[in-house]
């Protein structure tokens, strides 16, 4: 194995394992983290159909359905005619989920920052600044 597989693997690894990490520092009440997510890409991407957030998601248009539907039951969403397509429907984040996504955010930066600023040296935290955007370009393919 050459030392960029391994490290490909060390990577995805550690990727992962953060993601966990931070999803375990704001635990998001009453939603389900499917749920969650579609409020991400509401509060991000701004209004979509059950159709573009079931690409997003990658899951099937019933599914997300459900999920909308069960946002929609707890008024986190609401739903307007697409002003291009009546016959569509364009869902986006109520104050309340607005609120609760900012909650969580601010939740997972704050543990993220404490970890960054109580175990890392001066230096490491310069690596980490630097290491961002190539994260970033990963992320965005």
């Amino acid at each position: 194995m050459s030392d960029l597989t391994s490290s490909t693997a060390a990577l995805r690894t550690a990727i992962g394992k953060l993601g966990r990490r931070l999803r375990e520092s704001a635990p998001p009440d009453d939603l389900t983290w499917s749920q969650v997510a579609v409020l991400g890409y509401l509060v991000r991407d701004g209004a979509m159909t059950v159709t573009e957030l079931a690409a997003a998601e990658g899951v099937r248009t019933q599914s997300m359905g459900a999920t909308v539907a069960s946002l929609l039951d707890a008024e986190m969403i609401r739903g307007e005619p697409d002003p291009a397509d009546g016959r569509k429907t364009r869902y986006s984040p109520t104050a309340r989920s607005l609120q609760l996504i900012a909650a969580n955010r601010a939740m997972r930066d704050d543990w993220l920052l404490q970890i960054i600023e109580t175990r890392f040296t001066p230096e490491e935290r310069q690596q980490l600044l630097r290491a961002i955007p190539l994260l970033q370009r990963i992320a965005d393919q």
